[in-house]
């Protein structure tokens, strides 16, 4: 049998196993894991590195509009460019529907903005923010059935958010149809109003982004989340999730009985509501929803981590330049907190974040970390056992792991559109050294290697999660 490649003497780790094996791969796929293995046209050495599959991060912001004047720093080429860099071999983009947009328009233009530019496997989750019944009853199910399973609602950001009844029937929707729900959990009216209360006192700097979406406003928002899913009888994804009290919602969710996922993010593990207070503006580099909270909020994340209250750790890569017109340093945004554009860069740099503090502190095991970054992404959107994992038959996603080698996060390391990283200095151990896609080397060394673009769209089986309910039952 001749290979493509064979990957020898590497630690090959999965979610469940750690082993000692050869990697054969042919046509882009994995076909053989043995000892011994000859005969190919690529021999890659592994010794003294961890082989493990490629990262999927299921929670990215490329190319998505933003408001009057202000830009995105990341599109398609950049944001996968990325992507590769720390070690990912797939990213699930948002598909923003505007107010008064079929979704079908929506991913029309989607796709005109990624074709021929990813670096890396991609798909779309769908954001529904003009929830209407042909969008709901007739959109929705056709876009399924394509393999667009999985969509997002907000409960915040005036001209996104749901109300309550919206909410409901669009997870109905999600039930008829077998989507998968993600929700984006903060009370809107809550930040409104403290939002003016902030105003009639002056405090307008960046640090009350942070005093103004306090973690009861995220704790009341998951508990009706997930109150709104139980009337439903549908699982849904708690996304970035940042303290404690919400990570304990859907702990006793579980508890009842409900089917939840929930995921966190490196800037709740690596940041606190301290860094929004630097000088000057700088602290606008840090404004992400909801906000970083204390050292007590980041403890709780990582029990969630470890005790895998959270399936997924995800970027929640959203992207804007600091210093820049069209970015955090608007006109508007210079004067207000509420006009500093939301979100933080993180795509390449959440893996060796999570790998170092994570799985070379002994906070959770090589497994988990594989389950977490990776399994559990494929596994939740429709993506496994094509993703997600290291077996016979799996697209030959792979990212060799340096567990030794040191790293001082600099910006210029990551090949993003921002101009700055949160996590500029942090030293971390362990990096990605090399990354297939499909079979193919597009990253080594921290450099891409392969010519042009070798991303391709994915279309998508319904989520594990929801194949356990009946997607034709009402209520």
């Amino acid at each position: 049998m001749r290979f493509d490649t064979i990957i020898r003497n590497g630690t090959v780790a999965t979610a469940s196993d750690t082993f000692v094996c050869d990697i054969g791969i042919r046509d882009g796929r994995i076909v053989a894991l043995a000892s011994g293995l000859e005969d190919a046209t690529d021999i890659i050495d592994a010794a003294g590195l961890f082989v493990l599959p490629g990262g999927i991060d299921s929670h990215v912001h490329l190319a998505q509009p933003s408001g009057e004047g202000i830009v995105m720093a990341d599109d398609f080429d950049t944001g996968t460019r990325s992507a590769a860099i720390g070690g990912n071999s797939t990213v699930l983009a948002f598909c923003m529907q505007e107010k008064g947009q079929t979704l079908r328009e929506a991913l029309k233009a989607y796709h005109r903005k990624a074709e021929d530019r990813c670096h890396v496997d991609v798909a779309f989750h769908l954001v529904i923010t003009d929830p209407t019944p042909d969008v709901l009853g007739q959109e929705l199910p056709a876009l399924v059935e394509d393999g667009y399973t999985s969509l997002k609602v907000f409960m915040t950001y005036e001209g996104l958010r749901l109300r309550d009844d919206e909410i409901l029937a669009t997870l109905d929707a999600a039930r008829r149809t077998g989507a998968l729900v993600m929700v984006h959990c903060e009370n809107e009216d809550a930040i409104r109003y403290l939002i003016g209360r902030h105003e009639e006192e002056g405090k307008l700097a960046p640090r009350y982004h942070a005093t103004t979406r306090p973690i009861p406003a995220e704790r009341e928002a998951t508990h009706r989340a997930l109150s709104l899913a139980e009337i439903v009888d549908v699982p849904i994804v708690i996304v970035h999730v940042s303290n404690r009290e919400a990570m304990e919602e859907i702990r006793r969710a579980r508890q009842r009985g409900q089917k939840i996922a929930g995921e966190t993010c490196p800037q709740y593990l690596m940041l606190t509501a301290d860094d929004l207070d630097r000088d000057a503006l700088e602290g606008a580099k840090y404004v992400c929803s909801p906000p970083p909270r204390d050292k007590a909020s980041q403890q709780a994340c990582w029990e969630g981590l470890e005790q895998d209250v959270f399936d997924l750790f995800s970027s929640d890569h959203c992207p804007f330049r600091y210093d820049d017109a069209e970015g955090k340093l608007n006109e508007k945004g210079k004067r207000h907190f509420r006009w500093i554009p939301n979100g933080i860069p993180g795509v390449a740099t959440r893996l060796p974040i999570l790998f170092s503090e994570g799985v070379m502190k002994g906070r959770i095991t090589l497994n988990q970390f594989v389950a977490q970054t990776s399994t559990n992404h494929a596994k939740l959107y429709g993506l496994y056992p094509r993703k997600g994992t290291i077996a016979v038959g799996a697209d030959a996603d792979i990212t060799l792991w340096d567990p030794d080698k040191r790293v001082r996060i600099t910006n210029d390391l990551l090949a993003h559109g921002a101009d700055y990283t949160p996590y500029e200095g942090l030293e971390v151990r362990g990096w990605p050294v090399r990354l297939l896609v499909r079979g193919r080397t597009v990253m080594a060394s921290g450099a891409m290697v392969a010519e042009g673009t070798t991303g391709i769209y994915l279309p998508r089986d319904r989520s594990g999660l929801v194949r356990q309910q009946k997607p034709d039952a009402s209520v």
